[in-house]
């Protein structure tokens, strides 16, 4: 494990923030610049611009073009990847310790010359269109988006990452080199990287490569306003998708890590409560499990399930009764094992140096500060059962739930008996 002394920060004059692991035993290094901006940053006519301006970011510079941008990083055996969420956009790279400042130069060209040419911006917006036909084709996969939609109603937060086709129609070379003026400024990024290196280093490079960007005023961000509700969306598909849900915790509620142990025991893993009894014992459904979901100022506990048209009922009132059950009893074994599985995910996450310079730079984006191994465990270390017992009691009180159902039709009444088998 790396000790607290081999990660550093350091912030340069225009604000931007540089954060590094070193670790001497690697052959390799992984690099990449995080922006703390995401899909809930947009409007409803510009939905979409973030995912598609991390398409384009590989298509070309003032002194590379898409394919010399592919070749120089797979001529030295790395790779390039990146990713749009509701709050970050991340462009990553990975490579052996001695090209770190190739990949370093990079990213900041493509995040500091892109051309936007017309040309590979109609091919990308194809790309992307393509993309969200083989989301709306994949259930498993749209529903969540519906989920989100409608526990954030006309929401920055509650629209897709992907956006709509009509938007991403419309977007042009100018519309995307506005949005990124005006959202890649340094004050909102942040470069990371783990790995054989050293820091000095790479705040050399970063602040040789990195120049033409100015702070930028700070903005509102529109408050995430959770609502919730019933939607049913009728396929010929021989599943029944489900997606029940909850208003949920910030990355910052002081029940945060209690949320994250309840959902593993709940739902994270072959021995959780509902494995156990919706798969091992009653065999309702192949897949199911719980996630929460952490915003900057909001967030969202749920569980998925896909079943036949015939077992929907018996599924759902299975997950509610296992919901009120599991807030009058909690075995201190299953929070130990619950804890356990999360502190190995997160250090089996640190051998990884694209994993662990990731997770450094959300952490400075989140909370302007890195946090070390040490304290996360001790703040898992410290749930026990009764606070596991007293965040779900809290998460069911929070209002109206929300229901998502993807398949065959199923009884219009249902949301309701779910309502009232949960007594919200």
């Amino acid at each position: 494990m790396a000790t607290r002394e081999s990660v550093q920060l350091s912030t340069l004059e225009n604000g931007l923030r540089i954060i590094s692991e070193s670790t001497s035993t690697l052959e390799t290094a992984s690099v990449g610049v995080w922006v703390n901006t995401g899909s809930r940053h947009e409007t409803k006519n510009n939905n979409g611009i973030s995912h598609l301006l991390e398409h384009m970011a590989f298509k070309g510079t003032t002194t590379r073009t898409a394919r010399n941008i592919a070749e120089e990083i797979e001529n030295v055996g790395g790779h390039l990847n990146a990713y749009t969420s509701k709050e970050q956009t991340a462009y990553y790279a990975k490579v052996l310790r001695h090209d770190l400042p190739l990949a370093t130069e990079i990213l900041s060209d493509i995040l500091e010359n892109p051309t936007f040419s017309e040309d590979e911006l109609a091919k990308e917006k194809e790309v992307v269109i393509q993309e969200m036909g083989q989301t709306r084709d994949t259930p498993d996969e749209i529903i969540f988006d519906q989920f989100q939609e409608l526990a954030y109603p006309d929401q920055p937060i509650g629209r897709p990452i992907l956006g709509t086709a009509k938007n991403v129609r419309a977007f042009s070379p100018k519309s995307l080199s506005e949005y990124m003026a005006n959202q890649y400024t340094p004050d909102r990024m942040v470069v990371s990287a783990a790995g054989n290196l050293k820091h000095e280093d790479l705040v050399d490079l970063t602040a040789n490569f990195f120049q033409k960007r100015d702070p930028a005023p700070d903005r509102d961000l529109d408050q995430a306003e959770y609502v919730g509700g019933f939607v049913q969306e009728q396929r010929d598909l021989d599943q029944m998708h489900i997606v029940l849900g909850f208003d949920g915790l910030a990355y910052e509620d002081e029940d945060y890590y209690a949320l994250q142990v309840f959902s593993v025991l709940f739902g994270g893993g072959m021995s959780s409560r509902l494995f156990q009894k919706i798969r091992e014992e009653k065999g309702l459904a192949y897949s199911v499990y719980s996630f929460a979901t952490s915003y900057a100022d909001g967030g969202l506990f749920g569980i998925y399930a896909g079943t036949s048209q015939e077992a929907t009922a018996e599924l759902v009132e299975t997950i509610c009764h296992e919901l009120k059950e599991v807030t009058k009893h909690i075995t201190n074994t299953e929070t130990s094992r619950a804890c356990a599985q999360l502190k190995s995910g997160l250090l089996m996450s640190l051998e990884s140096t694209s994993s662990r310079c990731g997770q450094l730079a959300r952490q400075v984006l989140l909370f302007g500060r890195p946090l070390s191994h040490e304290e996360i465990i001790k703040k898992i270390d410290a749930v026990d059962s009764k606070q596991l017992m007293q965040v779900i009691q809290k998460i069911l009180s929070r209002g109206c739930p929300t229901m998502t159902t993807l398949g065959p039709k199923t009884d219009s009444d249902q949301f309701s008996q779910f309502q009232a088998s949960l007594q919200i």
